[in-house]
């Protein structure tokens, strides 16, 4: 299953903004499936990198807090370093290719 460094940052992401967030809720935001946002969140914890805490005072017993180990924190930042770098190698490219197309046009005008 596909699990790249942009869909790592993003769940870091949104378990840091929302420790609550629901699976489905999770899954919507990435724009994965229910079943990649469990297995994604269940590869997290497996890891280390996040601990999930049932609410205390809460109806539905199923619901949990997914918080971010001190481990986590330091996987965020290696990943998002990595993450970042591959994005900055991309967009280097990216702005040679349109120089490029831009000077491929001013040779077609008379």
């Amino acid at each position: 299953m596909v699990f790249d460094d942009g869909l790592r940052c993003s769940l870091f992401r949104l378990l840091q903004t929302d420790p609550r967030i629901s699976q489905r809720a999770l899954a919507k935001a990435l724009g994965v499936s229910l079943g990649k946002a469990n297995y994604c969140l269940k590869a997290f914890i497996d890891r280390g990198w996040v601990r999930p805490r049932c609410f205390q005072h809460n109806e539905n017993k199923r619901g949990y807090a997914y918080i971010i180990t001190p481990d986590g924190l330091e996987a965020k930042e290696r990943i998002t370093v990595r993450f970042l770098q591959c994005k900055l190698t991309e967009y280097e490219a990216l702005q040679e290719e349109i120089k490029e197309l831009r000077q491929e046009i001013q040779n077609y005008r008379p």
